[in-house]
């Protein structure tokens, strides 16, 4: 690909980000046609029901598209789903080439659109998966292409440390390890995500209300608030409970559950329902449509993930703090414990960036196919 194509894909994923909040459970898209190295059309997908990019743009530059390449962060459609298939559309309108940042692996698409473009002449490219581009369009889509491909939701645990990696002190107390800064990010996290995932201890310890606050702009929609909690724990005046009205909780317990807390919540508005695994409540997630988790649980829940590979990502808010206590809990507690480091998970990226006086570590334990 050239300099030019790139600067137009990279535009793409741009775009497509102005749909995150709204696109699941179909994935955020851009698309950006240009004709004579001028932009005559671009568009973004907003939602399930709504224009899907290609055909924003197409709309946009009208006559124009006629001759024009289109640029697309993900492979057009090669089905009739809620809308009408975006191959057929761009063939229509005259588009003689098509450069996509990555391939779509519904089983619907998966190549198919590609095909349909090359059998009617047009020009296809496809950037490498594994360069700069076609890792960020992929990782743009996690949440869409874990669904697909795993069946479940995309796990990101969110947590914060201080400087000698300890989650919280050695009685659990954990607010507030990081930054103001930090925290209004993880505000715009739960905005984005479709559930967001604690377990009881930090319910009990926190008692957090987990919803998103304070984001410009305001949330459109609350997470799901999921609390993973066994024996149906979650006190009826907890703020989660409380707050129901503002969103939905789920409690995620297990099958032996005793049936009068489960009543208790449930009489209190708040949804239960029985799970033998992390796994199967992920499952239960992913049935409802629920493609993105943001777990915020402490450290007996995240090593439970890790433990089973359900964690995809990690974002790790590391504060200038040093608490000095080795009894105090770690990132991961004792659900994980390789013996060797040959047996230690190996991350596929990891980046810092600076957010207030914290530094925010963003980890791929693995990229999306």
């Amino acid at each position: 690909m050239s300099p030019a194509d790139e600067r137009y894909l990279l535009w793409t994923l741009e775009l497509a980000e102005r749909g995150r909040r709204a696109a699941a459970p179909n994935p955020v898209v851009g698309c950006v046609l240009v004709r004579d190295d001028e932009i005559v059309g671009e568009g973004f997908h907003l939602g399930p029901g709504t224009d899907h990019a290609e055909i924003a743009a197409l709309r946009a530059a009208g006559d124009r598209a006629r001759g024009a390449t289109a640029y697309v962060s993900l492979e057009p459609c090669a089905h009739t789903g809620r809308t009408p298939p975006c191959a057929d559309a761009l063939t229509a309108a005259g588009v003689v080439r098509v450069v996509a940042a990555a391939h779509d692996p519904y089983v619907e698409v998966d190549g198919r659109g590609f095909e349909w473009l090359r059998a009617a002449g047009v020009e296809v490219d496809v950037a490498d998966p594994a360069s700069p581009i076609g890792v960020t369009a992929r990782r743009q889509n996690a949440g869409f292409r874990t669904a697909v491909t795993l069946e479940r939701p995309h796990v990101t645990y969110k947590a914060a440390v201080t400087l000698d990696g300890r989650s919280a002190a050695r009685g659990g107390d954990a607010r507030w390890i990081s930054g103001p800064e930090s925290r209004a990010f993880v505000h715009a996290l739960r905005a984005a995500a479709g559930a967001v995932m604690v377990g009881i201890g930090t319910a009990l310890a926190d008692d957090p209300t987990l919803t998103a606050r304070d984001v410009d702009p305001p949330a459109e929609r609350q997470p799901l608030r999921v609390v993973i909690d066994r024996g149906a724990r979650l006190p009826v005046g907890s703020q989660l409970v409380r707050t129901v009205e503002q969103g939905p909780v789920l409690v995620l317990v297990a099958t032996d559950a005793p049936a009068d807390r489960r009543a208790a919540l449930e009489a209190a508005g708040v949804e239960t329902a029985a799970v033998a695994s992390l796994a199967e409540g992920l499952g239960l997630l992913a049935a409802r449509e629920l493609q993105t988790v943001l777990c915020e649980g402490g450290a007996t829940l995240a090593g439970g993930l890790l433990q089973e590979g359900l964690i995809d990502r990690v974002l790790l808010f590391v504060a200038p703090r040093i608490l000095g206590d080795p009894a105090a809990p770690a990132l991961f507690g004792e659900a994980f414990t390789p013996d060797a480091i040959a047996d230690a998970v190996t991350l596929r990226s990891l980046e810092p960036l600076r957010i207030g006086a914290d530094i925010l570590l963003d980890a791929w334990v693995r990229d999306p196919a």
